[in-house]
């Protein structure tokens, strides 16, 4: 992607053309600077954002972006009287294109992430992306290759990483204190009601540019009766719990694992369970990934423990984190710390939580000193645990629905697998799901290449269509960033 003018450059934000950014900001930082920085998108996390950024000493949030104007002048307010001139945007372009600004930090819909992440590199600002760090597979290895290509600082928004409890307790499991690994469990058990169900297309709020908050997904009628938050659950904005909440207990299960790249196979099965809504991800999925010696299995239930029941399940002490079982006992947590127990479940340590909160200053840290290894959570490890999320959602949307029986005999092989759809078979029935009526959805199993990043051997076409989306213009993230 090639540089241009000033000029050439306004004319081309303005334009309904090829989007192309211009020269980075020439402002070196030192250790003594203050460090100027952009929100985008802060309808709901990004909002913790900007008080986070707020309580560090000597960084300034001198702009906001939103594509909903209303919540820009929540965040204007937010800001109060900081001090110094804050900047508004609607459009990223233009926010990108301020040389004041030296550092983005951006919580948008997932469709986003990862063309703002490859724009921002190219305007020489550095980034702190929410998770999931891509809404695909490919252009979230696009976001890699800026950050890497125009020497950016860019943290992933997988918090987890900047605990020091969860970091002491896999580095105490790597030591071979409960012997080897058997398996990483990650669980997302978390409440998720239905979001209605529409007849006709819901206007668009007065205060929302449209286009803009599409950007790079399809521009189509509204389906769904809130335009905001429940994007999570429609495929062309979201990716699911998994993709969602379960990114953080992912990332925590790849860490323990110590595994640098994706997995070579991976299978899932499950369904959206219980009610009819415009949703179309799953509320409760299980998804395989073949990783050796220890494999990699995550649950989704979105669903109560039983009907009319408020509370959800628990895997051991386990609802929303990880369990990492090992030889002689296993670890039990998430980002409020954990323990690790022995094979009779006694408690043997304890792994408080600390510097979670504390990730942004983390990354403000990078900025500062220019080294990439200052970083808990560099982008290429955000990326790699991002792109094992939507390979749990690619079996799954490319499966079929299926008899219990005929489930239960295709895995019989793998029991662990065997053993996670015997409890979801128990979940469905205490959740009066009827699976005779309502069959679960089992996809294939898929062979991955983790060099090229692709699915290979039967329904391969199909599979890596989905490792990538076609990009509506001009927001189409670059094949040579």
């Amino acid at each position: 992607m090639g540089r241009i003018t000033r000029r050439q450059f306004m004319a081309g934000s303005l334009a309904a053309g090829a989007w192309v950014l211009a020269a980075p900001c020439s402002r070196v930082l030192g250790a003594n600077g203050d460090i100027r920085v952009g929100v985008v998108g802060f309808n709901g996390q990004g909002m913790g954002h900007i008080q986070r950024f707020l309580k560090i000493p000597g960084v300034r949030v001198v702009a906001l972006c939103d594509a909903d104007a209303k919540v820009i002048e929540r965040g204007v307010k937010a800001l109060g009287d900081q001090g110094g001139k804050v900047e508004t945007y609607q459009d990223v372009r233009k926010l990108l294109e301020n040389k004041d600004i030296d550092a983005i930090s951006t919580a948008t819909p997932n469709h986003w992430h990862a063309l703002i992440t490859v724009w921002a590199c190219q305007a020489g600002k550095d980034v702190y992306v929410e998770k999931p760090t891509s809404h695909e597979i490919w252009e979230g290895r696009k976001a890699v290759e800026a950050a890497r290509k125009y020497d950016r600082i860019v943290q992933a928004g997988t918090q987890g990483r900047s605990n020091t409890g969860l970091r002491e307790a896999f580095e105490w499991i790597k030591a071979g204190n409960l012997g080897k690994i058997v398996a990483a469990r990650g669980f997302c058990y978390k409440p998720r009601g239905s979001i209605g169900k529409v007849t006709g297309p819901t206007p668009i709020p007065p205060n929302v540019d449209y286009d803009l908050w599409c950007g790079p997904a399809p521009k189509e009628p509204l389906m769904r009766k809130n335009l905001h938050y429940d994007w999570h659950w429609v495929w062309p904005t979201g990716n699911g719990d998994i993709g969602n909440q379960g990114i953080h207990e992912m990332d925590m299960c790849r860490w323990a694992l110590g595994q640098p790249g994706l997995a070579p196979r991976v299978f899932s099965f499950g369904g959206r369970f219980a009610y009819d809504d415009d949703a179309t991800t799953p509320n409760t999925l299980t998804a395989f990934y073949d990783y050796q010696p220890a494999p990699l299995i995550f649950e989704v239930r979105g669903l109560p423990r039983k009907t009319g029941d408020k509370g959800m399940d628990y895997y051991r002490t386990t609802q929303i984190g990880v369990v990492i079982d090992c030889e002689g006992g296993y670890f039990a947590g998430g980002q409020g710390g954990g323990w690790t127990y022995d094979k009779d479940a006694k408690k043997i340590k304890q792994f408080p939580a600390t510097g979670a909160e504390k990730h942004q200053d983390n990354f403000i840290k990078a900025v500062r000193s220019r080294k990439r290894e200052d970083l808990t959570a560099d982008i290429l490890e955000g990326y790699l645990s991002s792109a094992l999320c939507h390979m749990g959602n690619i079996p799954y949307r490319l499966g079929a629905q299926h008899k219990t029986e005929e489930i239960a005999e295709t895995i019989k092989a793998n029991k662990i697998m065997s053993e996670s759809f015997e409890r979801f078979q128990a979940h469905m029935k205490n959740n009066d799901v009827d699976l005779a009526k309502t069959p679960a959805t089992l996809g294939p199993v898929l062979e991955f290449d983790t060099a090229k990043e692709q699915f290979t051997g039967d329904l391969a076409d199909k599979a890596n269509e989905l490792v990538t989306r076609k990009y509506r213009e001009p927001f189409v993230v670059p094949e040579k960033v």
